[in-house]
């Protein structure tokens, strides 16, 4: 990501998040954790070209919504489910723009995307559309491949939108 001019944001944390921060970091392109207070667990990792902590989780999400052009959801616990569907909620009810959520590990979510199929949708409690923000892959090359072609997509809405004096996108 950091080799095609995307900045890299991570909750800033040990693991697969400093895996990432050291990526952009090795990279000389920005890295930025957004740390999160916690009682154990989360320590920043030292990748991090702009460090920012958090008390409340709620913050640090409007954070990584504010600040983001996509997502990409690895494997993890409840707080990646949490951010994952936050996401998601705010691209369903329009409070923020569609961007695409791609989660990386076809075996690890197949059961949460088996169940929104057979579960979410089959009791009409979202529409099938809604999962059309979701790709699942295990390819890394689709992953940026997805996060550019958005990227591209964004600027020509920017362009339309200052074309036709329109609020930016």
């Amino acid at each position: 990501m950091a080799e095609n001019n995307f900045t890299v944001i991570t909750g800033g944390g040990p693991g697969i998040m400093e895996a990432a921060n050291k990526g952009a970091h090795l990279e000389n392109k920005c890295s930025v954790g957004l740390n999160i207070e916690l009682p154990q667990e989360q320590t920043p990792n030292p990748y991090q070209s702009i460090s920012l902590d958090f008390r409340y989780f709620f913050v640090r999400k409007v954070m990584f919504v504010r600040y983001s052009i996509g997502y990409v959801g690895m494997p993890g616990g409840f707080g990646t489910m949490d951010e994952l569907f936050e996401s998601l909620i705010l691209m369903q009810t329009h409070k923020i723009y569609p961007m695409p959520v791609v989660l990386f590990g076809t075996e690890f979510w197949s059961g949460l995307l088996d169940w929104i199929q057979n579960t979410l949708i089959k009791y009409q409690v979202i529409s099938e559309g809604d999962i059309d923000y979701i790709k699942v892959t295990d390819d890394p090359q689709e992953v940026l491949d997805i996060m550019i072609e958005h990227r591209e997509w964004k600027v020509e809405q920017r362009q339309i939108g200052q074309k036709n004096n329109d609020l930016m996108i």
